[in-house]
């Protein structure tokens, strides 16, 4: 009896050790996606549908906007910085879009918005929650495009070298994953994962049930 207590003591200290592991790593994994987080700004154009020319149109009205953008964060030095700009200028933003989406209604946003793992250029960044400029046109059922405003890394020849002069030198490296920092990138990527499937599910969950 002695000798089986032993063995669940030994079995209950692994498991709470495994848990505080495991807790240590969700609460690095939700620090460095949280540094990341805050040194990007996304750009999210939605189109009508998938029709061809409606992809047409997103493309169309993704290049209005980056024109219009271009000048007005060239002298941003920080997320921050751009985001207020961003917020100031979305007026401009929106006359731009549509310009080029014709009698579409057209929706611009900046808040936070969830993104899947998506690659880049020479990186890759990590499902999670991000700002974001959300240009929806329509009802937005179609394909998306996605790319970064802030730093330049859609107007960017090289994407890679445009995330630096923004990124501490952590982040830049989970991003491009160089040597060392792979392992780092999955337990972020996983996280992101993670809370996004939990946002979906509680958002379901406080719809309720579907009518019969």
């Amino acid at each position: 009896m002695l000798s089986a207590n032993r063995r669940l003591r030994r079995w209950e200290s692994a498991a709470l050790m495994a848990l505080c592991l495991c807790l240590l790593a969700a609460v690095a994994a939700q620090r460095r996606a949280a540094s990341v987080s805050r040194s990007l700004i996304r750009l999210h154009v939605l189109a009508v549908d998938d029709s061809a020319a409606e992809q047409a149109v997103k493309l169309a009205v993704r290049d209005a906007v980056l024109d219009c953008l271009s000048p007005r964060l060239a002298g941003a030095e920080s997320a921050e910085e751009a985001g207020a700009i961003l917020a100031r200028e979305l007026d401009a933003v929106r006359a731009a879009a549509q310009s080029r989406a014709g009698d579409r209604p057209v929706t611009v946003t900046l808040d936070d918005e969830r993104y899947p793992t998506r690659d880049y250029e020479g990186f890759t960044l990590p499902a999670g929650r991000y700002r974001s400029l959300r240009i929806v046109l329509g009802e937005g059922k179609g394909h998306n495009w996605w790319c970064i405003v802030f730093p330049p890394v859609c107007l960017a020849a090289v994407q890679r070298e445009a995330l630096r002069p923004a990124m501490n030198p952590e982040d830049y490296a989970l991003l491009t994953r160089e040597e060392g920092w792979e392992l780092r990138f999955r337990s972020v990527e996983l996280w992101g994962e993670l809370t996004n499937r939990l946002e979906q599910w509680r958002g379901r969950a406080s719809q309720g049930p579907a009518p019969r």
